[in-house]
């Protein structure tokens, strides 16, 4: 039987990147909708995409930043510049994501025992690869951004969603690791959105928040629902995982004879 052009692809990849890969275990569709050529191809490549997700990491700190181009004081400018550094790890959402599963996959690679980690990579994937296309789509729209930065921002993130169906073949989904990614995620939504810490709210600043005169309004519509998104998100995520738990231990005792 003649293979599929994702099988070919996978193979072609294999001749350059054949590192072992973890089994593919039979989980319903709804919990692992990639189809296996594309995970082969995903976790053959682990360290490329490692190296891009953490360059995207480093991209987004800049853009947090300011976008500076020179060394000149004040480096950092943007929503950075406007907090106080305690604050940082809680402004810059996209980048810490990337990071995580950038971590993730390296722990992997070097058979690492990181399981909240690997969740916390679920996670922010999950969240920050859904929740910033449909801020940029339907709460900011293109105006003001060059078009070539509005559809990376969109496509990138987009990717991350993708990435996070990578996971279920290399990590467990313990319910110990769901519960860190849920205390950090749960409290950044908390920070986020509704109880300000640090000179807060520390949610990505939307189109439709500034004020003529300085500052921002977080009253507006736009606020409401992005972070109404974000808090379902944060439910689908620990569905999702706990879900890709049960199955997983569905699928092992099935192998059990």
């Amino acid at each position: 039987m003649s293979l599929g052009v994702g099988q070919r692809l996978d193979g072609l990849v294999a001749n350059y990147f054949d590192h072992p890969l973890p089994d593919s275990q039979e989980l319903p569709r709804w919990v692992a909708p990639l189809p296996e050529w594309l995970e082969n191809v995903g976790l053959r490549l682990a360290w490329p995409v490692a190296i891009v997700n953490l360059i995207g990491t480093l991209f987004g700190f800049w853009y947090y930043a300011g976008q500076p181009m020179t060394l000149a004081p004040p480096l950092l400018r943007g929503q950075l510049g406007a907090a106080p550094a305690v604050a940082y790890p809680l402004i810059p959402d996209s980048p810490v994501a990337t990071m995580f599963i950038g971590l993730s996959l390296i722990a992997w690679r070097l058979d690492l025992d990181a399981e909240p980690l690997h969740m916390l990579a679920f996670f922010g994937c999950i969240k920050l690869g859904l929740w910033t296309p449909y801020v940029q789509l339907v709460l900011n729209g293109s105006a003001g951004i060059v078009p070539w930065l509005y559809w990376f921002l969109i496509l990138s993130h987009a990717a991350m969603a993708v990435e996070a169906f990578l996971i279920h073949r290399y990590a467990t989904f313990s319910v110990g690791s769901v519960a860190v990614a849920l205390a950090w995620y749960g409290f950044n939504d908390v920070v986020d959105y509704f109880w300000p810490v640090l000179e807060g709210p520390h949610h990505t600043w939307l189109r439709a928040e500034p004020l003529g005169s300085g500052g921002f309004d977080h009253s507006v519509l736009a606020h409401d629902l992005a972070a109404a998104w974000a808090v379902v998100l944060t439910f689908i995520a620990v569905f999702l995982a706990l879900a890709t738990r049960v199955a997983i231990l569905r699928s092992q005792l099935a192998e059990t004879p």
